[in-house]
């Protein structure tokens, strides 16, 4: 088997750090940690744990049984990172599909990137590490992106700045979160694009946005003959309501001018803010138009 990543021999002194447990170091501040840590190092496969903070859920066997394949005739050409738990324990921070190509092929140890990490870093290394590595389908990088504001409290601007995308492109992946589950479960199965899930976001009714999702999937809908599609219904629904908005008012107006028999006028500011001006000749006039209103003889 050709090795594209040579294998380190471990000297006398980091032996002993990871050999012996009275030398064990836990710690960026503990002597020698300095041998340890940020090195590559060949690591036990038993001595590696999965990392429960894992951002990707979806490991396809086929995508795990083709990196083997590749492992199995190159070798393992990126070492994966690690943090230490404890004494002959690490646990996976980034690389989690490397290992479980390597613990298929029955590979005993694997190169490893060591660090000294608390659960919260380890998360955030995790997180912003995939994203970065762009392997995810966009509702894991949108969950992605949703844990580092709920757990980690960072900011879209210190995502931005972390990931190193705009902060336009973060909040467009956050926004597809608030799309309908099965949606969400289309786009992560590859029926539907990204920009088709971005455009159903801007329909707010989730019944309606389904509608749409059938729609898009029984006609094979182009993302821009969705966007033609809803912005077609929106400007009829508009226009709807302005006609029915029109006649209510043309409506009371006739109304109130038959009650008082004299001249009225309604004027908008917005379709639900103006004002009912009732014009008079006189001083009989006005003294009619206030009886009227006020119920007076």
């Amino acid at each position: 088997m050709a090795k594209a990543y040579k294998k380190q021999s471990l000297g006398r002194g980091l032996s002993a750090l990871l050999e012996n447990q009275e030398n064990d170091i836990n710690s960026a501040q503990d002597s020698n940690a300095d041998q340890l840590i940020g090195n590559i190092i060949e690591l036990p496969i038993n001595q590696i744990k999965i990392n429960p903070f894992q951002p990707r859920t979806n490991f396809e066997k086929d995508k795990i049984s083709e990196l083997a394949n590749s492992i199995e005739q190159l070798g393992i050409i990126q070492p994966i990172t690690v943090r230490k738990t404890g004494f002959k324990s690490y646990q996976i921070i980034a690389g989690e599909r490397r290992f479980r190509a390597v613990s298929f092929l029955k590979i005993k140890s694997i190169p490893a990137y060591i660090r000294i990490a608390n659960d919260q870093q380890s998360l955030e290394m995790a997180l912003v590490e995939n994203i970065q590595r762009e392997n995810l389908d966009p509702i894991e990088i949108a969950l992605c992106y949703q844990r580092l504001i709920d757990e980690i409290m960072l900011t879209q601007d210190e995502m931005s700045i972390r990931v190193g995308k705009k902060r336009s492109t973060i909040s467009n992946y956050l926004r597809l979160l608030k799309l309908d589950p099965i949606i969400q479960t289309g786009i992560r199965d590859g029926f539907i694009s990204m920009g088709h899930g971005r455009t159903l976001v801007s329909v707010e009714e989730k019944e309606k946005q389904l509608k749409y999702y059938k729609k898009i999937l029984s006609d094979s809908l182009s993302v821009r003959q969705t966007e033609k599609l809803i912005s077609s219904n929106k400007s009829s629904i508009k226009n709807i309501k302005k006609v029915i908005s029109i006649d209510f008012y043309k409506n009371d107006i006739k109304r109130i001018t038959q009650k008082l028999k004299m001249g009225v006028k309604v004027s908008l500011k917005t379709k639900n803010k103006g004002t009912v001006l009732i014009s008079f000749n006189n001083i009989e006039e006005y003294n009619k138009i206030i009886k009227k209103l006020t119920g007076g003889k």
